[in-house]
């Protein structure tokens, strides 16, 4: 009898351990790597095309030939324009954010006494709650279309209209087995809405266009300015001698030394290869990455809050979010200017005056409570 009692305690201690590991096993497969996240709910992209130049219209990368020299991206666009697109993760106890950027070497224009300019980066910010599922629930988009931003939520979302009105419903389609946002950039200019709300492309046979699908490893080249499938790349903002990685090795050189980046968030871009050839007019460093993207007239969200506190802009432009956290257990631009040594008192050259840095590395902690 002792000995029984005996084995039945070892084997319940074997049970308890075996269900500890298996209970673990399903937290850890259950926390999705930032590339996973952003496949997932990275959109299915229709890009406008016009004949008059389709190369202009592709969507690649920033060092597409070669080298991270903004000033002649203009020049070469007979490089290979494989399409990526970028991606970063920010992360609250409620959500995940995760911005998306496409590339295009010119913003350009055949139309006279308009204005062009040398390289052009818009994109969007998504709005993932953490649901218990895997890749939790895409809630709404906010675009970048110029020097303005706009709201769109899927249906049955439960944001409502806050500081900011919503613009229209997302569009999914399903591919690759999940439900993916279909967004859109018009022709020249590359403004991006959610799909059908910019350009003339809407996938139709007579109409120019391409249409990009996401993807972990492959980063295709259009056959031409009308192609219903070509695959882009997704790459990470924070990759290693990638574009935010080039940011802050510039941040301490004056713009005439730097080689990517004119000024905090803006890129350099000058009037070589052609721009402004003709009756259009060329300007200079008017390119921004997402730590530099701005609304101009929506109140209390200032230049750069997309990519560097997502929650903040999502709590002002969005009623209806319920539970909501708004500061940060991941959040990689503010972790990283912190262990830099950069605060409010030690501002990264033309860090934006209206941020406090000092607040925004208040909102990082270790865990959720």
């Amino acid at each position: 009898m002792v000995r029984k009692k005996v084995f039945l305690v070892v084997i319940g201690a074997i049970a308890a351990i075996l269900v500890g590991s298996l209970t673990h096993f399903k937290v850890i497969a259950q926390s999705p790597t930032d590339l996973d996240l952003a496949v997932y709910h990275a959109p299915i992209h229709y890009q406008d095309t016009d004949s008059t130049k389709y190369r202009g219209d592709y969507i690649t990368r920033f060092d597409y030939d070669g080298d991270w020299r903004g000033t002649n991206n203009w020049d070469n666009l007979q490089f290979p324009l494989n399409a990526h697109a970028y991606y970063s993760v920010a992360e609250t106890c409620t959500h995940w954010f995760i911005t998306y950027s496409f590339f295009h070497p010119q913003d350009w224009t055949d139309i006279p006494f308009d204005q062009e300019h040398e390289n052009d980066l818009e994109g969007q910010l998504a709005i993932v709650r953490k649901d218990g599922s895997t890749f939790g629930k895409l809630e709404g988009i906010v675009t970048v279309f110029h020097n303005d931003f706009y709201s769109y939520t899927p249906s049955g979302s439960p944001l409502r209209n806050g500081t900011e009105n919503i613009d229209g419903t997302l569009t999914t389609s399903s591919y690759n087995g999940s439900l993916h946002q279909l967004t859109t950039q018009e022709a020249k200019g590359h403004g991006l809405k959610a799909w059908p709300y910019a350009g003339d492309f809407q996938g139709a046979s007579n109409e120019d266009g391409i249409i990009y699908y996401p993807s972990k490893t492959t980063a295709e080249v259009p056959a031409s300015g009308n192609d219903r499938n070509v695959q882009y790349l997704l790459l990470d903002v924070f990759a290693p001698s990638g574009v935010w990685q080039h940011q802050l090795d510039e941040t301490s050189l004056s713009s005439s030394s730097a080689l990517t980046f004119a000024s905090w968030g803006t890129f350099k871009g000058d009037s070589s290869g052609g721009c402004g050839a003709g009756a259009p007019t060329c300007s200079t460093n008017s390119a921004n990455a997402p730590w530099g993207w701005d609304d101009s007239n929506d109140g209390s969200v200032y230049k750069g809050e997309m990519a560097l506190d997502p929650a903040h802009l999502t709590d002002v432009y969005f009623d209806g979010l319920g539970t909501f956290d708004t500061t940060y257990i991941r959040n990689r631009f503010i972790q990283d200017l912190r262990d830099r040594g950069y605060n409010s008192a030690n501002l990264p050259q033309g860090w934006p005056t209206q941020l406090n840095l000092n607040s925004l590395i208040g909102k990082l902690k270790n865990q959720c409570s």
